[in-house]
């Protein structure tokens, strides 16, 4: 589905990535893990197009998504819920979910997509007209991935979703992951709760400044001397 040869990027002249490669199958959940610093968000950024690679290819379906505005790469089926989940606070949870439906295709379908999210999240349809920045992190979370859902996706990347997020609520966001998963998207999450996101994972890499330094299933990575050189205690 979604295949990534040789991408480097950065900002204002420092260099994030370097020559890195990966591929996330239809139907997978794919972590991304790494420590703070080590390029997970920007590569996130990179494949949402929201920073533009300097070298290497990407393709999502066999279609090129270099040099892509985002608008266009959403239309290839790609949706990105970012790290701190950025909602606009003063906006009503429905308005929110709106933002998600802006290209043509999502807006012909708004009404089923809208349905579908409040199907799958009830909590959103009953707190429809709240203010989103008034609702409590999880909830926010929840917000922000229907959000994403209201473009009829068929990739969905999460950016550290338990970022910020006291530890019991860290567990609802992770089921919220197992629900969007069991409904058939395929999910590429960056995060840095290990041991939870590789519960929810079929298969990771670990990115150490900005390389790919490890990859294999969930299990190989929580045996590996490499996750536990770069995650001591884990």
């Amino acid at each position: 589905m979604l295949e990534l040869s040789g991408i480097s990027a950065g900002y204002a002249g420092a260099q994030t990535l370097f020559d890195l490669s990966m591929r996330v199958e239809a139907g997978e959940a794919v972590a991304v893990i790494g420590a703070n610093g080590a390029g997970k968000t920007t590569l996130l950024r990179v494949i949402s197009g929201m920073l533009p690679a300097r070298s290497g290819s990407m393709t999502m379906d066999g279609v090129s998504l270099r040099d892509s505005p985002p608008h266009r790469i959403v239309e290839t089926g790609i949706a990105h819920v970012p790290e701190s989940r950025r909602l606009f606070p003063r906006l009503s949870v429905e308005s929110n979910l709106k933002m998600g439906a802006f290209i043509p295709a999502a807006r012909a379908r708004f009404r089923e997509r809208l349905d579908y999210v409040y199907g799958l999240f009830p909590r959103l349809k009953e707190r429809r007209s709240q203010l989103a920045g008034t609702m409590s992190g999880g909830e926010q979370q929840m917000c922000a991935i229907g959000r994403a859902l209201m473009s009829g996706p068929k990739l969905v990347l999460l950016d550290e979703p338990s970022m910020g997020l006291a530890p019991v609520v860290v567990q609802q966001v992770f089921d919220l992951v197992r629900r969007i998963r069991q409904e058939g998207y395929t999910v590429l999450i960056v995060e840095q709760n290990v041991r939870q996101v590789l519960k929810v994972a079929d298969r990771g890499y670990l990115i150490e400044v900005g390389r790919i330094r490890a990859g294999g299933t969930a299990a190989e990575l929580l045996a590996s001397d490499a996750v536990r050189d770069a995650y001591m205690g884990i």
